[in-house]
Order: C-alpha cells, then sequence, then structure tokens
C-alpha cells in the first residue's frame, strides 16, 4: 500500500511539473530595466537594441542605422500552443517605412511580419513567406502583433495572427490564417525589425505564454 502510494505521489509530481512548464510564461515591460542596456534574460541575434526611455516608459529601441534586420530572443525554448504579443512602434520618412514582426519557434521559426511598403501583413516560416494580408499600417502609432501556433489535429497547427493599431479593438478574428502540415520548429520567441526609414523602432510589453 505504501509503494502504490508513493508512486501516485511521483505520478502527481511528475504531472505538475509538467503542466507548470507549459504554463511557463514571460512578460516584459522594460519598466524596471536599466536604460542603455538589454535585460539579461534576452538574447540579442543582431542589432544595437537598448533599452530607452520617453515621458517615463520604458521600451527597447533599435536604432534607426545600420539597415539591415535585427532581432532579439526571449522566453522559454517551445515549438506549439504557444502565443507571442508585443506593441511596436515606428515612423515613416518619406516613401521608405520600417518592417517589424514578431515570433515563435527562434531564428527559423514563425514571423509576423508588418510589411508597410507592400501595405501587408506576412507570415514568414524562417525565409519563405508562407501567406499574406492587406494590412493599413499607421506611421507614429503603436502597433499591437500577436502570433499564435497551436496543435489542431493530430498532424497540422493552426498559425494565427493578430494585428491593430493602438487605440482601436483588438480583432475578436485572427486578421491572418495558416494551416501548418509540417511539425513546427522549437525555439524561443522574438521580436525583429528593418529600420528602412533609418528612424528607430521601439518595442515593448512583450509576452509569451500558453495559448488560450
Amino acid at each position: 500500500m505504501r509503494l502504490k502510494s508513493l508512486f501516485i505521489l511521483s505520478l502527481i509530481a511528475v504531472t505538475s511539473a509538467q503542466a507548470l512548464a507549459q504554463d511557463v510564461s514571460y512578460k516584459n515591460d522594460f519598466q524596471s530595466a536599466e536604460i542603455g542596456k538589454v535585460p539579461q534574460d534576452m538574447m540579442v541575434i543582431d542589432g544595437g537594441f537598448v533599452v530607452a526611455e520617453d515621458g517615463g516608459n520604458k521600451f527597447l529601441e533599435l536604432p534607426g542605422a545600420p539597415l539591415d534586420t535585427f532581432g532579439i530572443l526571449f522566453g522559454p525554448t517551445e515549438k506549439e500552443n504557444r502565443t507571442v504579443s508585443a506593441r511596436i512602434y515606428g515612423t515613416s520618412k518619406g516613401r521608405r517605412a520600417p518592417t517589424f514582426s514578431v515570433g515563435l519557434g527562434g531564428v527559423g521559426g514563425y514571423k509576423l511580419q508588418v510589411s508597410p511598403g507592400k501595405k501587408a501583413l506576412e507570415l514568414y516560416r524562417g525565409d519563405a513567406m508562407k501567406t499574406s494580408v492587406p494590412f493599413d499600417w499607421q506611421s507614429g502609432k503603436w502597433t499591437h502583433l500577436a502570433l499564435t501556433v497551436k496543435k489542431s489535429k493530430d498532424a497540422e497547427w493552426s498559425v494565427l495572427g493578430r494585428a491593430w493599431t493602438e487605440g482601436s479593438p483588438e480583432p475578436a478574428t485572427p486578421t491572418l490564417t495558416f494551416a501548418e502540415m509540417e511539425q513546427p520548429p522549437s525555439g524561443r520567441a522574438s521580436i525583429g525589425g528593418s529600420p528602412y526609414a533609418t528612424t528607430p523602432i521601439r518595442f515593448d510589453d512583450l509576452f509569451t505564454g500558453p495559448a488560450k
């Protein structure tokens, strides 16, 4: 009887540990972060990201030069049933505008990207674009992005993207959807940007956690 009880307790402990691992969330609004640095729990892939402040609000800022694509990884390593979200601010200069994204599954994973030059919201897996929809980006306003990857069937995953301008309600239904038949890659969440307008890009309110 004692051995059975110990077995049950062990099983409960393992199950609880697995559930806890699946429920791990990451949040960062940078309010307690040190200006001029990058939080230690984030991994810079490339780019001169630093914490900056404007009007009492702190955020992560990517400078307007050089002109390339840059990114940061954050949060736990997962491959499915996860959501990532952030709000991102950029400005256009003449006909030039930045591109920016949130992602899941590491460098080769999924990326939900706003591409103002194309007036589009795009979904990439690695370097391959999977689908896109029209999106009207507004310069000088914060844009909210949310990306979810969750298993929908035995060999199918739903990739869902939402995008909206701050001050507008979050869309009740996904702005972009994609049915994935290949297993998603495992990796951390990400943010990224390309400052084509030569103006800084700001990132704030980063979150990644279990998909609802």
